[in-house]
């Protein structure tokens, strides 16, 4: 989708909805933290769990890439996902000599069920929109995510640059 043309309603919109903004990231982070305390993880274990739910088998090097985590640190955290049992390592497909680290579903039950109340309580926010505003924020999400990972890596760029910074 092309840049919308200048709006003056619209940027007062924005720079007036910042706080409000601020208010849902911090309601998701705070959400995330409780769902993985309710499975009996750390945050950052639960993250992991959703970007090997989202992308498939990883490698621990790309997962600790991902994470910013250093290897070590990723593989105590797949060794702890894995005595939970929420992933499984296994042999690369095409390369015998890698390892790869997949979910298996063998709690996805459990997840689902901690997740009900965010799930019944977000549809319901849903449904006072109609379809169309559906797509729109659906628009949203597949554009914000990709613009926040951009930001990430910007940051860590400038980290690398000035580390002072």
């Amino acid at each position: 989708m092309a840049k919308a043309p200048h709006d003056d309603e619209r940027d007062r919109l924005l720079r007036d909805g910042s706080a409000a903004y601020r208010h849902y990231i911090s309601a998701e982070v705070l959400s995330s933290h409780a769902t993985a305390e309710a499975v009996g993880l750390n945050a950052t274990d639960f993250f992991c769990l959703n970007l090997l739910a989202l992308a498939g088998p990883q490698t621990v090097g790309q997962l600790a890439q991902r994470t910013r985590l250093t290897t070590g640190s990723a593989t105590r955290m797949i060794d702890r996902l894995e005595r939970a049992g929420f992933v499984r390592r296994d042999r690369h497909p095409s390369d015998r000599r890698q390892v790869v680290v997949e979910v298996t579903g063998g709690r996805e039950d459990e997840i689902n069920s901690v997740l009900e109340p965010v799930r019944r309580r977000m549809y319901a926010v849903f449904q006072r929109y109609d379809a169309e505003q559906v797509r729109v924020l659906l628009d949203y999400f597949d554009h914000a995510a990709p613009a926040l990972l951009a930001a990430v890596e910007e940051l860590r760029n400038r980290n690398i640059e000035d580390p002072d910074q």
